[in-house]
């Protein structure tokens, strides 16, 4: 059912504020969801937001990417999955990329993927930066291979 291994997890399901005119969950909820699965990771990681101010750096989002598969509706009970996912480069460099899936509990099917390209920032000044000793420990022993 998982695009990779030992996804992240978090059980999300839409509610009435969640649903837009065409009665089916909002485009923008799902983004709003994996923001919320990618703290959840980054603080089981060991990283929160006071760390990231604490070491004056950020993993900040370059890019973002979603496939909206399926429809979600009222009470659907949906796992999201989230992976730091190995591109090219070193680890500690100032890049990483999470990629996101979504699955609807009834049957397993998929009704989202995504991706962020990260890139590490200093807080203070927005400027591009490697990512700190802290950063490297956490996230880099969590990456798993894209398999390409």
């Amino acid at each position: 059912m998982w695009d990779y291994p030992h996804p992240h997890t978090l059980s999300v399901s839409p509610q009435p504020g969640d649903i837009d005119g065409l009665n089916h969950t909002n485009n923008a909820v799902y983004v709003k969801w994996c923001e919320q699965v990618a703290w959840s990771h980054s603080e089981h990681l060991g990283l929160t937001l006071d760390d990231y101010r604490r070491l004056d750096r950020a993993m900040a989002i370059r890019r973002s990417e979603y496939d909206y598969l399926l429809a979600t509706y009222l009470g659907e009970p949906l796992t999201i999955g989230t992976w730091l996912v190995a591109r090219g480069g070193n680890a500690g460099s100032a890049s990483m990329e999470r990629r996101f899936q979504i699955v609807r509990s009834s049957d397993g099917a998929t009704v989202l993927r995504g991706r962020w390209e990260l890139v590490c920032i200093q807080l203070s000044n927005g400027r591009v930066r490697r990512m700190p000793e802290e950063f490297v420990d956490a996230y880099v022993s969590a990456v798993v291979s894209d398999g390409s």
